[in-house]
């Protein structure tokens, strides 16, 4: 299992179109990706359960995955959180 947690930079946190890059990267693999908010988490191939986090900006969320390409595709996630939010 690879995490990371990363704190939302973006006024907007995370809206719909953030949603869905992070719904597209997250298909790309077949390991699981999560994001957790508080005590609330979110399959992140989802767009709907991400949007029901509420994640506001300065809100840190928990970023794990878990499966077979676990290390790429954190790594891959990780860069999407950076450049993006």
């Amino acid at each position: 299992m690879q995490s990371f947690m990363y704190t939302i930079k973006t006024p907007v946190g995370l809206h719909a179109r953030h949603a869905g890059l992070i719904v597209k990267e997250a298909k790309l693999y077949q390991s699981a990706v999560t994001v957790t908010r508080g005590e609330r988490s979110a399959d992140a191939r989802h767009l709907m359960a991400l949007m029901t986090l509420g994640v506001k900006q300065g809100d840190v969320v928990h970023v794990t995955v878990e499966g077979v390409d676990e290390d790429v595709a954190a790594l891959k996630m990780k860069a999407l959180f950076f450049k993006h939010f």
